[in-house]
């Protein structure tokens, strides 16, 4: 069972790292306990994006260099059935069932078949929408992956921290960051929900209607800049109104 003490340790490490690669391997440092021990996080580029183009996508990158060297010269990217799947159904999904899903031809066949071969036998990716409405993709790869939903929770939210964590690091332009000033309530409603509590949760414990907890967290979530509920948690985490 994975506390959540545990899991502000581990995006304290992704808040130290000062460089895109420490974040990469801060993130590694979470997920390689569920059997995922490499990532590759950036931009779907679109179909027929030449190779080179094809780096400037990438935010994240810890995979075996042989396989990314491979992936790139073949231009795996058209026909990776994770790809595929993201560019039609941008949802968490284990590489496997990406797969399932998709109607595997020669080429994508030969794509996992490689992967294979460097000890990528399956992952886990998600996609996460950053504050510009682009959409990032981490993959998470392993030779025996061990996954459970408290571990798809952690991975969701130390991912989504390490990838906010990356953009801000890449960034030129140095300005003094504003810090969103949440109400109260809206500080409470944040804690519980990264608790993992739901709205008619957050509700009985706090002692307030469903729909005035629903209100404080889309306040909350609105203030914070985020796309979604994790990326809210994530944000609240960096800005020191959950420890």
């Amino acid at each position: 069972m994975i506390r959540f003490d545990d899991t502000l340790e581990y995006i304290e490490v992704i808040q130290r790292a000062r460089t895109p690669q420490e974040v990469c391997e801060a993130l590694v440092g979470v997920t390689k306990q569920f059997g995922l021990n490499a990532l590759l996080a950036g931009t779907v580029p679109g179909q027929g994006t030449p190779g080179e183009e094809q780096r400037s996508h990438v935010l994240l990158c810890d995979w075996p260099i042989e396989w990314l060297q491979r992936y790139v010269e073949r231009n795996y990217v058209d026909h990776d059935p994770l790809v595929q799947y993201m560019r039609r159904t941008p949802s968490q999904v284990t590489w496997s069932d990406a797969a399932a899903r998709i109607d595997l031809d020669r080429s994508a066949r030969e794509v996992f078949c490689d992967a294979g071969a460097y000890k990528l036998n399956d992952g886990f990716a998600m996609p996460l929408v950053t504050l510009e409405g682009q959409v990032v993709m981490v993959s998470l790869g392993g030779e025996n992956i061990e996954l459970d939903d408290n571990a798809i929770r952690l991975i969701s939210l130390a991912s989504t921290y390490a990838i906010g964590r990356a953009i801000q690091l890449s960034s030129e332009e140095k300005t003094i960051e504003h810090r969103p000033e949440l109400t109260p309530r809206e500080k409470e409603c944040m804690r519980w929900a990264a608790a993992g509590k739901s709205e008619w949760e957050i509700s009985q414990i706090l002692g307030i209607s469903e729909h005035t907890s629903e209100k404080h967290l889309l306040n909350a979530k609105s203030k914070l800049g985020a796309a979604n509920r994790v990326q809210a948690i994530a944000e609240a985490i960096r800005h020191g109104y959950i420890s």
